[in-house]
């Protein structure tokens, strides 16, 4: 029993730490922030953060892997429980979409430190990165494979505009340069997903001879 709540509260002293990490790596930046900072904000000694993390680094390779794992996983239900490769994209996007909403400064860390990152983090988180883009052409190769899609664009290549898409719209919000109210996050899911689909769905045989 005892055990138990000592193994109970490292985790929530674990949570405190990389939930001060989100908010000093997107107030500073990763490069800028020390480990003392992470220490401070989550009202810790400086020695404690060492107790559960080797480094700033673990934490930021903590924060993505549990985020991305999560990713990953709706994709994969959306996949394999909707019907419509619209309902699955749109479910892809809404998840996105949703998690910025909700914790706008974690995916902002995760966006411009990780995602972004030309260095040793996005090279290292390469393999998981690859992972989503590869779920998001499974789900369009299978809509041209039932005649759903378009076949002319390459489905690697949709999913690489999914996503770019998606990052350029939550650029957009971290850098409050597009609107962020409620109906602006609604309306982007919709928006995504029908520029998107729209431009992968066959034309109407009487727009292809007009053109």
């Amino acid at each position: 029993m005892a055990a138990s709540a000592n193994g109970g509260r490292a985790a929530e002293k674990r949570r405190l730490i990389l939930d001060a990490a989100i908010r000093v790596f997107a107030r500073q930046g990763f490069h800028s922030a020390r480990v003392s900072d992470v220490a401070e904000e989550a009202g810790v000694a400086y020695g404690l953060v060492y107790h559960y993390f080797d480094s700033k680094d673990q934490m930021l390779n903590e924060l993505f892997t549990e985020r991305w794992s999560l990713l990953l996983e709706a994709i994969s239900e959306a996949d394999a429980e909707l019907d419509s490769p619209r309902a699955k994209l749109g479910a892809a996007a809404g998840f996105i979409i949703e998690s910025y909403r909700h914790d706008p400064e974690l995916m902002k860390v995760i966006i411009v430190e990780v995602t972004r990152a030309a260095n040793s983090f996005g090279r290292t988180h390469l393999p998981e990165i690859r992972q989503a883009y590869d779920a998001i052409a499974k789900i369009v190769a299978d809509a041209q494979a039932d005649g759903e899609f378009r076949t002319d664009v390459s489905a690697d290549f949709a999913a690489m505009l999914f996503y770019g898409a998606i990052e350029q719209l939550l650029t957009g919000w971290i850098f409050e340069v597009v609107p962020a109210a409620d109906e602006d996050y609604e309306s982007a899911k919709a928006l995504v997903v029908e520029t998107i689909c729209g431009g992968l769905e066959p034309r109407p045989a009487a727009d292809r001879l007009a053109r």
